[in-house]
């Protein structure tokens, strides 16, 4: 029994399922905290609690999984396909949407754990965690950020996004499907566009357009970023 929990196996169908039960209870209860990764989350983490068993081991399968992450996203390219006359159409908005958007995460950042005192690699940590979790964990490693901490932040601060984004839309009065996709993609990466999706086509083509893009403005802006405010990260 402890030969078939320590293997690959184990971690990739633990994850499957657990993300597979919370796809279910979503679809049933539409409430943005019960999102399935969210679920898959708790659910991964009881049962590696429970089992007593160790990261590393989990990792066996997880990594496995990760390495299908990057060439995964590709699959976002078909839904901007369908809409590239619009996208043509309203180029210069939709990039200064993109670009603007990924400035203020990285600045935010920036200011926010300078206000709260956190400490300099944590606040490395969390500069890209607007951006999809291999570009960010690239990111992080490069500005001398903690990767670990890079992925929670990622996946926390997208989780957030898409449980508040239908409140500031309904707040600001944002209808327009593009701002919708653009807003998503680049705050919220993949989880973003997931959402983006449900909303419909047209803000899932937007949104996965913006996580790429969004993921070169940060590559390019944030070891720029923190060479010049060095001594302002502290």
């Amino acid at each position: 029994m402890r030969e078939l929990i320590s293997s690959p196996v184990f971690s990739i169908m633990l994850s499957l399922v657990a993300f597979e039960a919370g796809s279910i209870i979503y679809k049933r209860i539409k409430f943005p905290l019960f999102n399935p990764v969210i679920i898959a989350i708790v659910v991964v983490m009881f049962v590696i609690k429970s089992l007593n068993i160790s990261v590393d081991t989990y990792n066996k399968g997880g990594d496995i999984i990760s390495f299908f992450l990057s060439p995964a996203t590709v699959i976002l390219a078909v839904p901007l396909y369908k809409k590239m006359k619009l996208l043509k159409k309203n180029l210069l908005p939709i990039m200064s949407g993109i670009i603007a958007g990924s400035l203020a995460g990285i600045f935010s950042t920036v200011f926010l754990c300078r206000l709260f005192h956190i400490s300099k690699q944590l606040t490395l940590s969390m500069i890209p965690k607007s951006v999809t979790v291999p570009i960010s964990m690239s990111v992080s490693k490069q500005i001398g950020g903690i990767p670990a901490i890079t992925i929670f932040s990622t996946m926390l601060g997208a989780i957030i996004v898409i449980v508040i984004c239908p409140l500031i839309f309904k707040i600001f009065k944002i209808k327009d499907s593009i701002s919708k996709g653009v807003a998503l993609g680049t705050s919220a990466n993949a989880l973003g566009t997931s959402k983006a999706m449900e909303m419909g086509e047209t803000e899932g083509a937007m949104s996965s357009l913006s996580i790429g893009l969004a993921g070169i403005v940060v590559v390019i802006f944030s070891p720029i970023i923190v060479k010049l405010f060095g001594n302002f990260i502290k």
